[in-house]
């Protein structure tokens, strides 16, 4: 059954879509580097891409350090300032000596374990950035 046209008659045929491919399926390809080789070739890219590494390691590393400067600096501050805690005695020994030599250990241990967590994190973080990239 044809269908009419708006002036009654019957509408005309479109012709066929035909697809055109290319007989040429192995085309050549503008080789893409992938970023490792980008790194091990030290490239303006590659030096990018450490350069983003290395900063956020740095930035990781001083805030670490920050966090115990301000620790192992503010504990024999805190107990200047605040004389009372000097006096309290645990187990016969005093607070400022129970934490500055024995609490303290397992904080620097977490924070080591808490630091290279973050740092492999960051390491895995920059290995997709490389993958994605190739």
């Amino acid at each position: 059954m044809s269908r009419a046209s708006a002036s009654g008659g019957p509408e005309p045929r479109r012709p066929r879509r035909e697809v055109v491919t290319s007989p040429r399926t192995t085309a050549a390809r503008h080789p893409r580097y992938p970023a490792t080789r980008e790194i091990d070739e030290q490239t303006r890219l590659g030096e990018v891409y450490m350069r983003s590494l290395v900063r956020t390691q740095f930035r990781l590393a001083l805030f670490v350090c920050t966090v115990l400067g301000c620790v192992v600096g503010g504990l024999p501050l805190l107990f200047l300032l605040v004389p009372e805690l000097r006096g309290v005695l645990v187990l016969g020994i005093p607070l400022p000596w129970v934490v500055l030599a024995g609490l303290i250990y397992p904080g620097f241990v977490t924070g080591a374990w808490l630091y290279v967590r973050q740092a492999e994190r960051n390491e895995r973080h920059f290995a997709d950035l490389v993958d994605q990239a190739r």
